[in-house]
């Protein structure tokens, strides 16, 4: 019995719709960065491209446990002296909500020119609205996997 290995014309790939009202932040960056590679398919191939298309709405109304609001995303410019900081809440308050989810998800990717072909099949919106009615996506609800994925206030 041989090993199998995906080729390019096995892989079938989905469109995922995830609702993130009211979801622990890593347990949703965790759930998407494993259906972006593909891992719940029984044909993984972990050299090709198997993942889903993933498509995340309410950003903004993500959900964090204990302090991590108020935990720092830090970079720096690359200038002396330029290292820069933002708590995860001004984040989420600010312009761009969402780029708190992308980079949780990106973070649970191993690094490489793979991961980031697999990042540009994420999607993710701050509002309820999104532009990819047309691909008449799945609803996952990552809600009723768990009851730890909700958090009770």
């Amino acid at each position: 019995m041989k090993t199998f290995t995906a080729t390019p014309s096995d892989i079938d790939k989905k469109w995922i719709l995830i609702d993130a009202e009211g979801v622990v932040l890593g347990r949703l960056a965790s759930i998407v960065a494993m259906r972006l590679r593909g891992k719940h398919k029984p044909s993984f191939t972990p050299h090709m491209d198997m993942g889903d298309n993933v498509i995340i709405i309410n950003a903004d109304k993500i959900q964090m446990t204990g302090k991590k609001r108020e935990e720092n995303f830090y970079w720096h410019t690359g200038h002396p002296g330029g290292i820069k900081s933002r708590t995860k809440q001004q984040i989420l308050d600010g312009k761009h909500p969402e780029r708190v989810l992308v980079n949780a998800v990106k973070r649970m990717l191993p690094g490489g020119p793979l991961s980031r072909q697999q990042m540009t099949n994420l999607r993710v919106y701050a509002s309820a609205d999104h532009p990819h009615d047309a691909q008449s996506p799945e609803v996952l609800d990552v809600k009723a996997m768990n009851p730890k994925n909700t958090r009770s206030a």
